[in-house]
C-alpha cells in the first residue's frame, strides 16, 4: 500500500507525463505528417533534429533546455513574459523535459502512420473539391488516428519515466518536482527507503506496461483496418 507522499509522488508523475503529451500532440502530428509527405533534401536534417533527444544522453538534454529558458535567453524572458515566472524548478520544468524526451517517439509512429494511409483516398478527396487542410481532417487524420494514440501512448510512458533531463532542468523539490524517478533517486540515498523504492518501481513497471501494451494494440488495429 503506498503512503501518502508516494501517492502524490505517483500522481504527480501521472500528470507531468499526460501534459507532456497534450503539449505535443499537435505539433507532433503536424512534424509527423510534414516527414511522412516531404520530399525535399531537407527533410533529413528535420528528422535528425527531431530524433535527437533519443540518442543525447538525457542530462545533455537538460543542460540544453536549461540554457535555452535561462532567465537571459529569449525563450525564458517570454516565458516570464506570459507567466510572471522562470520554467526552472518548477512542474513547469518537468512537463518541458517530459515533453521533450517523449517528442521523438510520438512523431515517429505518426510518421508511420501516415505513411499507411492509402494516398489516393487523399487524391480522390482533392479531386471532389476540398483543400489540402481540409483533406487531412477528413481524411488523413482519421485513418492514421490508431497510429497517433499509439505514438501519444508510448511519448505518455517515455515521459513517466523521464529522470535525466528532469533533474537537470526542474530539480528535486518534493510536490513540486519529484516524480517517480526522481523519488526513487532520492530514496536509494536515504537509509530505510528500500521499501518505498520497491513499491514506487512496482507502480512504474506496471503503469508503463500498462502503457506499451496500449500501444501495440493500437498498432495493431491501425495495420488490420
Amino acid at each position: 500500500m503506498l503512503s501518502e507522499a508516494e501517492r502524490e509522488v505517483v500522481l504527480l508523475s501521472v500528470r507531468v507525463a499526460a501534459l507532456a503529451v497534450g503539449a505535443s500532440l499537435v505539433p507532433g502530428t503536424l512534424v509527423g505528417f510534414a516527414l511522412a509527405r516531404w520530399r525535399h533534401p531537407l527533410r533529413a536534417l528535420l528528422q535528425g533534429v527531431v530524433m535527437l533527444p533519443l540518442v543525447l544522453p538525457p542530462v545533455v538534454t537538460g543542460y540544453l533546455l536549461l540554457w535555452a529558458l535561462g532567465r537571459s535567453r529569449p525563450l525564458g524572458r517570454a516565458w516570464h513574459a506570459l507567466t510572471g515566472g522562470h520554467v526552472a524548478y518548477t512542474t513547469a520544468a518537468c512537463v518541458v523535459a517530459a515533453a521533450v524526451v517523449g517528442f521523438p517517439l510520438l512523431v515517429e509512429a505518426i510518421r508511420l502512420s501516415m505513411l499507411a494511409v492509402d494516398r489516393r483516398l487523399e487524391q480522390v478527396s482533392r479531386s471532389l473539391g476540398r483543400g489540402p487542410a481540409d483533406t487531412f481532417l477528413r481524411v488523413t487524420l482519421p485513418l492514421a488516428l490508431p497510429g497517433v494514440l499509439a505514438g501519444a501512448v508510448l511519448s505518455w510512458a517515455r515521459a513517466l519515466g523521464e529522470f535525466g533531463a528532469t533533474i537537470v532542468l526542474a530539480g528535486n523539490v518534493a510536490g513540486e518536482t519529484r516524480t517517480i524517478p526522481v523519488a526513487v533517486y532520492t530514496l536509494l540515498n536515504v537509509r530505510g527507503g528500500e521499501e518505498a523504492v520497491a513499491r514506487l518501481t512496482a507502480v512504474s513497471v506496471a503503469l508503463a506496461l500498462a502503457a506499451l501494451l496500449g500501444s501495440f494494440w493500437l498498432s495493431a488495429r491501425q495495420r488490420r483496418a
